[in-house]
Formats: structure tokens, sequence, C-alpha cells
């Protein structure tokens, strides 16, 4: 039987754009045996997943080196024909490279590629997506075509945000790892505010963005608003987010989330572009970036008068 180990321990994000590996590898290979590898904490973003045999989970934040070396050995023992490494950091590189594997693919910025028996180029500057770069990592092994990622909540999930859907609503995501992808606080406040009261406004995040959620319930003009950052697991906030009249995020995991369950998103640039290759997926998006020589609230409030148009603000 076909083994393969996908390796992706990086953030949310990532993750959730790795599962395109695993749709992918499942239709060339829907016998084969397909475990994923991920850092302690995104194992969430799995659970229920089809087309997954094992689920590994490495601790980064405790004893890190010494259970580095117990994932190498597990990983030896489990006989892998293909491991397929979508991470760029030496420490993955080394399980890759001496995982036993026949064959060993993976970027060529990882430290440790030149043990690989396959390294493909990474490269931001082409304007693909990384969902494009990632197949090409098994190009070689399945064909060019592009399949999106994607998530699966179950029925549980869905029953569990049953009772937020009882009169239309949209998603916010206002917080992001990291602080220059951040829409600026006041901006968020001035989407809030356009929002029309028909509409409720349900906060998401994780629990270390519950504060920053509940101060736009104080300064908000619109009261239409529900804190539930860290109050859902990863896969109930997409299952909240699949149905929502539109879902408003930074250039962050949502985005992703949303990519992988075809929900409408607004995705929000702030000092990234699109053209990094981590733009939304989803058949109905829009991107609102900023451009030099135009100031961020123009581009924001032109934005603003598209979804005037499809009803879902008061207008500018």
């Amino acid at each position: 039987m076909q083994k393969f180990l996908v390796i992706q321990t990086a953030f949310i994000g990532d993750v959730v754009l790795a599962t395109g590996i695993i749709e992918k590898l499942h239709q060339y290979y829907p016998d084969a045996e397909i475990d994923f590898l991920v850092r302690k904490g995104n194992e969430g973003l799995l659970y229920n997943h089809p087309f997954l045999h094992e689920v590994i989970i490495w601790n980064k934040k405790e004893n890190k080196k010494k259970n580095l070396f117990r994932l190498l050995k597990k990983i030896r023992e489990n006989k892998y024909h293909t491991v397929i490494n979508l991470q760029r950091f030496a420490s993955t590189g080394l399980l890759t490279a001496f995982s036993g594997a026949k064959e060993k693919i993976g970027f060529d910025k990882n430290p440790v590629s030149f043990l690989f028996t396959k390294k493909v180029k990474h490269d931001l500057d082409t304007g693909m997506h990384e969902v494009e770069r990632n197949n090409e990592l098994i190009r070689d092994i399945t064909d060019d075509s592009f399949i999106r990622p994607r998530l699966y909540p179950s029925e549980e999930n869905y029953a569990e945000i049953k009772k937020y859907a009882f009169q239309p609503y949209v998603c916010i995501m206002p917080a992001s790892v990291w602080f220059t992808k951040q829409y600026p606080f006041d901006k968020w406040v001035d989407l809030m505010n356009n929002l029309p009261a028909e509409f409720r406004i349900y906060l998401l995040g994780g629990k270390e963005d519950a504060a920053l959620c509940e101060r736009f319930t104080k300064v908000s003009e619109n009261k239409n608003i529900e804190v539930l950052a860290g109050k859902l697991s990863f896969l109930s906030s997409a299952a909240l987010m699949k149905n929502a009249a539109m879902n408003y995020t930074n250039d962050s995991a949502p985005l992703h989330f949303a990519s992988a369950l075809d929900a409408p998103v607004t995705a929000i640039f702030c000092s990234t572009v699109p053209s990094f290759g981590f733009y939304p997926l989803s058949s109905r998006s829009f991107i609102v970036e900023t451009k030099e020589e135009e100031p961020l609230r123009f581009r924001i409030y032109g934005t603003l008068s598209i979804y005037e148009k499809e009803g879902l603000t008061k207008g500018q």
C-alpha cells in the first residue's frame, strides 16, 4: 500500500492551504494511507477529514528537540514511500531527509533540501497562489490541475452554530498573528458602523483575540454585535463562516477558511499584497488593498460601495 506523509508545521492558514495536497493525493491514490504532521494546536483543523489516516502532532513549545527525535523515530517506523514537506525550516527538513522514504520532496528554501530526492523552487514573485506552489511538489506524481484546499466541519459543528443563524449575519475576524497585517482598529469600527442593523455581526478569532473584539462592542455605533472569539473551535468557526452573508478578514488564516469552504469573503491586505499568492479562492470574493497613490480610507469605502449594491451596507 502506498503511504504518504505531508508535513506542514507552520501557522493555521498554512495548514489549511496544505489540505489541497491531501485532496489531490486522494484523487490519484484513493487506497493510499495519507498522514499529516502539524504543530500542536493545529490538529483541530483536520478533525473529521475523510482522507487522512493519521494526524501526527509535534509539540514545538515543550522539549522541542526531544520531541523532534521522537517524531523522527515514529516516521521511520511508519515506512512511508513518499514524504512531502511544505515547511521551509531545517527541523522539518531533517525529518524529511532522514525519514527513510524513497521519495523525499520539498521546497528549495529548506536548508536541508540538498538531501531531498526532489526540490521545487518556492518563489513569491511569480504571482502563483500558494496552493499552486504546493501542488508543484506533487506534480510529477499527479498532474498540474488545480484543486482547492478543503476543511470538513462535522454535523456537530453545524449543529453548534445553528443557534447563531437566527437572522442574516456577517463574520468579522479583526485580528492577526502579525500586527502589520491587521486592519486598523478605527477602520474596522467604520465598517461595523456601515453594516445595516438587520445583519448580526459575529466577531471571530482565538481566545487571545477576545479582548480586542470586546473593545469593538464598546465603541461601535452598531450594537448588533456578538463576540464569539475563543468560544468556537476552528471547524465550528469555519461552519459559521460558510453560511454568512459576508466574511471580512485580514490577510490571515480566516481568509483561507473561507477558501476551503467556498464561503464569501472580503480580504483586506495591509502590509502584504495579493500577488504574494495568498489571495482568496472563494467563488464570491473581494480584495481590499491600498495603492500608493490612494489613501486607505478611500480604498475601503470604495469597496463598501460595492456592498451597497449587494445590499450589505448603508453606503458611504
